[in-house]
């Protein structure tokens, strides 16, 4: 089923052009006034009905996106109290392969839905776990919440900054369970490093230092061809204004093009800033700068692959260095690095940590292993039972907002002043209040 605007069915029609315009200065600070007052609710306890909190079943999750999305599948089937109902993909091959994943774990066969439409009619299905692209992260949060389901949505959550309040707001008017993707805030070394910090094992933490590198080959120069035999692109494109088909596209490098995605800070740069901001008890920066560029290939990526983002919480400080396109191995650089004033607290990739004390001598270390398990499982359990989710979606967009006001200085060459208590950006120029959100395909403009 391609996108029709005018087909009833539609769940985007809004009654209002602001959404994809952009906003004048006073919208701007109205807008990024309700971000704060839906950021601040970030961790309101959620209370579930008596009618919600059924402990005694299984949770019927329907994963969205078959990419990141086997993922998915293999981390529920290790979570006894869910069950993969459905999965979802526009795309005929990646649906087959789900069905097969699934089917090889747990002997049950899922409901094969190319339509997302037809999992949000379904009301035997509990949860929607979202693995689709960035730009459709928010809108289907949206759809979801409002058709009743509980959400698990991977990083970062949102494409822009106004998403970011829009799917807390939903959240909470809805009363759904909303987990973001960022699965170390479930690792139980991770959680145990964080309150070692909190503690004061390197007494008060003034910086931390977080680091990205990888080997990522070029994208090459995009060529216009036929769409792909199996593949709904239309649907895949979903809310946003339509762009014709190119090779280097799907499944992966739209995260390389605005258009659709937030680059490598938006990728990777959520899952090391959500720890620093964690271990800094930090929310939102007063200000943020961010210098680098395309510098290794001549092709279709419009997004840097090396940066440095400088994040000033006033009483500390914070950096993300990335080098997508030069691993720099002889420099071994841990994930995250927090500084205090008795020594230092590292956090590798495989979610270990080590303390030095100031002279730079190993402390001690404590191993770990890299798991998505209890992530899903802390999200099932919500449900069931009502407790505490790890990374609930306003505390989850807090860190995905560094991401988002990292890109807009960027993109605009600029130093950030932000208004910590809102995530407002202090006098706020056209092409910066033009970044905050984006525009929509007419007729599918997400509402709360």
């Amino acid at each position: 089923m391609g996108l029709d605007a005018g087909n009833p069915m539609n769940p985007f029609t809004s009654t209002s052009s602001e959404s994809c315009s952009m906003p004048g200065r006073r919208e701007f600070l109205r807008a990024t006034g309700s971000l704060a007052a839906v950021l601040a609710a970030g961790q309101a306890p959620q209370f579930l009905s008596a009618e919600t909190l059924q402990a005694s079943s299984r949770v019927r999750v329907a994963v969205l996106g078959l990419g990141r999305g086997m993922d998915h599948i293999k981390g529920y089937s290790q979570v006894p109290s869910a069950e993969i109902a459905a999965v979802c993909d526009v795309d005929a091959r990646r649906l087959a392969a789900g069905v097969a994943e699934v089917e090889k774990r747990s002997g049950r066969t899922p409901a094969a839905v190319p339509d997302y439409r037809r999992i949000l009619e379904d009301k035997s299905i509990d949860a929607v776990s979202i693995a689709l692209p960035n730009f459709w992260h928010a809108p289907m949060t949206l759809l979801a919440c409002a058709a009743g389901k509980h959400v698990y949505v991977e990083k970062p959550g949102s494409h822009n900054a106004r998403e970011s309040g829009w799917m807390v707001e939903a959240a909470r008017r809805h009363n759904r369970r909303v987990q973001m993707g960022n699965q170390r805030r479930s690792v139980p070394e991770i959680r145990e490093a964080m309150e070692r910090l909190k503690s004061g094992v390197i007494g008060p933490v003034r910086y931390a230092r977080s680091w990205y590198d990888a080997n990522r080959p070029g994208i090459g120069r995009g060529r216009l061809v036929p769409v792909p035999e199996g593949l709904n692109y239309g649907l895949w494109q979903g809310p946003i204004p339509e762009r014709p088909y190119v090779d280097n596209l799907v499944h992966y490098n739209w995260h390389w093009r605005w258009h659709w995605g937030g680059g490598e800070l938006a990728n990777n740069g959520i899952h090391a800033l959500d720890l620093v901001r964690w271990g800094l008890g930090v929310g939102l920066p007063q200000r943020v700068s961010v210098a680098g560029g395309r510098y290794h290939f001549q092709d279709d990526q419009e997004t840097p692959d090396t940066i440095v983002a400088n994040f000033d919480f006033g009483s500390c400080g914070a950096t993300w260095d990335s080098s997508s396109c030069l691993p720099r191995k002889e420099e071994a650089h841990p994930f995250v690095t927090f500084y205090g004033e008795k020594g230092s607290l590292s956090i590798d990739l495989g979610a270990g940590y080590k303390v030095f004390d100031l002279a730079g001598k190993e402390v001690s270390r404590v191993s770990g292993k890299f798991s998505d398990v209890p992530h899903f499982t802390n999200f099932v359990e919500s449900i069931r039972s009502g407790v505490a989710l790890n990374s609930e979606i306003g505390e989850g967009q807090k860190s995905t907002m560094l991401c988002h006001l990292g890109n807009i200085a960027y993109r605009t060459g600029s130093v950030l002043t932000v208004d910590p208590a809102t995530g407002a950006i202090r006098n706020a120029t056209r092409d910066q209040r033009r970044l905050w959100g984006r525009e929509y395909r007419p007729g599918w403009e997400p509402k709360v």
